[in-house]
């Protein structure tokens, strides 16, 4: 009877690197001139920005009544992507906390570009509800603190009072988590220049000196803010149902949202991270370092959390049913058949239908397939909140006042120019910041073993900066 052999494990990182080539590969796209793809990624990324900063300029100065919001629908486009931003920052938060707790090693490839996609997200869908104030100067009124003008308080009954702490909250402890990772890399991309750029990296990184006992404060450090961002994720996107759950409205008012967004905001921000990966790994040439298996683990969690989307779609549906409440009956009955069936229609088929095929393999492991899947899955998303917010005020208690809404110019110029915004911030950072965790990399490179870098690696040390930094070396 012969011995059962255990399968291999597939290697973290492809082409058997030394610790010295895993440095020079992730830290010399921040040292050498942007190859043509960035050129023109960034040249396109731009563009969509300066039509956000139109888009902006033209809504502070004439107001908010240049978008086609009317008595019937008072949140439009601007709620729906200030929603739909939200739930794309969530899958950073995922994946640098949560995994980092259970120790997946396959996190370490993407952690780095989702904790950007993190911050860079949440900076895009916070302007949406200080935009819809009108007067965006007066945004201070929404923060409680004393002040001179006597008992003016926030309403803290308002769920969009809770937003405020709760999006603030998100991105103070996601921007430490995400800071404190590049710390030891912005040490060694110190070590490796000169002059001033030598003095800005030692300014970031702290005066890191790879000692023990900075190893030790980062590692726990680290464990801490990923046991702080852990409930947030859970916390920040129940908290925006809060938003349409607290209301009395029909289609809205159900228990089943704030598991339901937050299983939503999972799926459309790891469907993102794919986006950003596909992109990145063919831009900087990092396909060696995000490998099939990183675009295979991240799609298993997109077909789970799509289907776990779909389920919620089916008991939203059996609930209003099931109620024999006629106003909520009626609500899904628009949904479907109203006068925006094509949202929902789009909804369905791309958050629900489309994700079904990564039960293939050959599908899970096609890098094609997956980018543009990843853009159906967020599109799906976006069609998501639109059939929330829009269809479900379009049609309220008195058919006197129903109405229809289209976006004007204005308000698809925001949106666009936030992804163009979205996209500078996410090129420029790859350009200052390696996009993979060369310190994370080594360090489980190191604790692990060959089977996760290949048979004929060979570990030995970086050749600069010897007795000062090496980065996986604890």
């Amino acid at each position: 009877m012969s011995a059962v052999v255990s399968p291999i494990r597939e290697p973290l990182i492809e082409g058997n690197k030394t610790y010295h080539q895993i440095t020079e590969d992730i830290c010399s796209p921040t040292e050498k001139a942007p190859g043509m793809a960035w050129v023109m990624a960034f040249l396109v990324a731009i563009s969509l920005l300066a039509v956000y900063i139109f888009s902006l300029g033209w809504t502070v100065w004439n107001g908010i009544g240049t978008w086609d919001l009317n008595r019937t629908i008072g949140w439009g486009w601007d709620i729906t992507n200030f929603v739909w931003w939200v739930g794309i920052g969530h899958a950073g938060t995922l994946i640098s906390a949560i995994l980092l707790l259970f120790r997946q090693k396959w996190r370490t490839g993407v952690n780095r570009a989702a904790e950007a996609m993190t911050i860079f997200a949440v900076v895009c869908a916070g302007q949406f509800p200080l935009i819809h104030m009108g007067r965006v100067w007066l945004a201070f009124f929404i923060f409680p603190y004393p002040n001179t003008r006597g008992p003016l308080w926030v309403n803290f009954n308002s769920p969009l009072l809770w937003d405020v702490f709760a999006i603030s909250t998100y991105l103070t402890v996601s921007l430490l988590f995400w800071y404190t990772g590049l710390v030891p890399d912005f040490a060694t991309l110190r070590d490796r220049s000169k002059g001033f750029r030598r003095k800005i990296y030692n300014l970031f990184s702290f005066g890191w000196t790879g000692a023990g006992k900075h190893w030790q404060r980062w590692e726990s450090l680290s464990l801490i803010l990923a046991g702080l961002s852990t409930p947030l994720v859970l916390s920040v996107h129940t908290i925006v149902s809060f938003d349409f759950a607290t209301s009395v409205i029909p289609g809205w008012h159900t228990t089943i949202f704030p598991p339901y967004f937050v299983a939503g905001a999972i799926f459309s921000g790891f469907a993102m991270v794919q986006t950003l990966m596909v992109i990145t790994r063919k831009i900087l040439k990092l396909q060696q370092y995000i490998t099939l298996e990183h675009i295979e683990s991240m799609n298993k969690v997109i077909l789970l959390t799509g289907t776990m989307v779909g389920v919620a779609y089916l008991t939203e549906l059996f609930i209003s049913w099931y109620s024999g409440y006629i106003y909520e009956q009626y609500a899904f009955y628009n949904r479907v058949l109203g006068p925006y069936w094509w949202s929902y229609v789009g909804m369905m088929a791309c958050n629900v239908i489309s994700p079904q095929f990564f039960w293939v393999k050959k599908y899970r492991r096609s890098v094609v397939f997956t980018f543009f899947m990843s853009i159906f899955v967020n599109i799906g998303m976006w069609f998501e909140r639109f059939v929330i917010i829009a269809t479900t005020l379009a049609r309220d208690y008195l058919p006197s006042s129903w109405s229809y809404y289209a976006p004007t110019w204005v308000e698809i110029g925001l949106f666009v120019g936030t992804l163009g915004l979205f996209f500078t911030l996410y090129l420029i950072f790859t350009r200052v910041a390696p996009v993979i965790a060369v310190a994370e990399i080594k360090s489980i490179l190191k604790s692990a073993g060959d089977q996760y870098v290949g048979p004929n690696a060979t570990h030995h040390h970086d050749d600069h900066g010897k007795g000062k930094v090496h980065a996986g070396t604890h």
